[in-house]
């Protein structure tokens, strides 16, 4: 599903990823620790083309990223991956249903399948009773599995999660951490995680860790 190859990147003359080697399955859970400041959410945002390598290539389902132009590369970030982030990027001004509707509604979906298929998701993660909240009126982990269901809207081959559990309670992350299981499980999805959470490491199918910008089986 995923391949990097001697991927490289630096900022004003640090060299932050130093040519790392990844291969991520179908339907593989990985999860990617190390200390602050090792490049992890760097290589994160480069795998998920929010920022670009200076060299290496990344090919994601059989798809070579660096040939894509910037409106293809727009095209293919909202029709094949998914992402969810730690302070979980959710539209304020937007319901449950609005906020996970949207990439669907982006891709060309029209509105009445989009939200169709968004309440289906918010069933899924639990959600069903909670449609037409906003953001503040979600408690911290609600509004992660909001954004776990927004990142699914689309079907995404892969799903790159930065620190998902890192702004929740020991519950919330383990009830977190048992959904990407049960996602895995029911729809093979992919992942690819940077944390800090050893249990969610743990539960992962494998766990690297990144150091100096390489990374390494742990």
């Amino acid at each position: 599903m995923l391949q990097v190859q001697d991927l490289k990147k630096s900022y004003k003359h640090i060299e932050v990823i130093k040519g790392v080697q990844l291969q991520v399955q179908e339907g593989e859970i990985v999860a990617i620790t190390g200390a602050s400041g090792a490049g992890k959410s760097t290589l994160l945002q480069i795998l998920g083309t929010l920022d670009r390598a200076d060299s290496g290539t990344i090919s994601i389902n059989n798809t070579q990223i660096s040939t894509l132009s910037s409106n293809q590369l727009a095209k293919f970030r909202n029709q094949t991956l998914g992402f969810i982030f730690q302070f979980h990027n959710l539209l304020p001004e937007f319901t449950a249903l609005e906020n996970v509707s949207l990439p669907a509604i982006i891709k060309g979906i029209d509105m009445k399948s989009a939200n169709k298929k968004a309440i289906d998701l918010l069933e899924t993660v639990g959600l069903s009773h909670r449609l037409l909240h906003k953001p503040n009126q979600l408690s911290g982990g609600e509004q992660q599995r909001v954004a776990v269901a927004r990142a699914l809207i689309n079907d995404p081959k892969i799903i790159f999660a930065d620190e998902p559990s890192g702004n929740l309670d020991s519950k919330n992350a383990s009830e977190l951490h048992q959904l990407f299981l049960d996602l895995k499980h029911t729809r093979n999805q992919t992942f690819v995680i940077v944390t800090h959470n050893l249990d969610l490491a743990k539960l992962s199918d494998r766990w690297l860790t990144m150091a100096d910008g390489l990374i390494y089986e742990k």
